[in-house]
């Protein structure tokens, strides 16, 4: 997704106005994905165990570059949901790949929502 934002102050006549310029700067918001990974068990991990698993999370993120961004888990009984900031589909499942994590479901996230939704 590009998110196009204009900069630009005219003056009456369009034109810039002194010492102004007209400049457009382009954003790229990163894609956002949520995996789920089937884990039995998961909820009865030790703490030394969700801490090796995420180190070698890390370990991988650091030799993919900074494209790819874990941005939290959530551990249930018997499945584990992991939120990545992504370029795309391909680059989560790689580092799955690498990782020896299932991915059993990678959902590319189209509209976050939250309480402030229904103000």
């Amino acid at each position: 997704m590009q998110v196009w934002r204009h900069k630009e102050q005219e003056n009456n006549a369009g034109k810039p106005k002194t010492g102004q310029s007209r400049c457009k700067i382009k954003f790229r918001i990163m894609p956002k994905y949520v995996i789920e990974r089937e884990i039995p068990g998961a909820g009865k991990l030790t703490a030394e165990q969700l801490k090796a698993i995420s180190q070698t999370s890390c370990g991988v993120l650091t030799n993919m570059g900074p494209q790819i961004q874990w941005v939290q888990s959530y551990v249930t009984t018997d499945k584990i949901y992991c939120v990545y900031n992504a370029p795309n589909e391909e680059m989560v499942r790689e580092h799955a790949k690498q990782g020896g994590f299932p991915a059993n479901s990678v959902s590319r996230v189209s509209t976050i929502i939250d309480p402030t939704t229904a103000e």
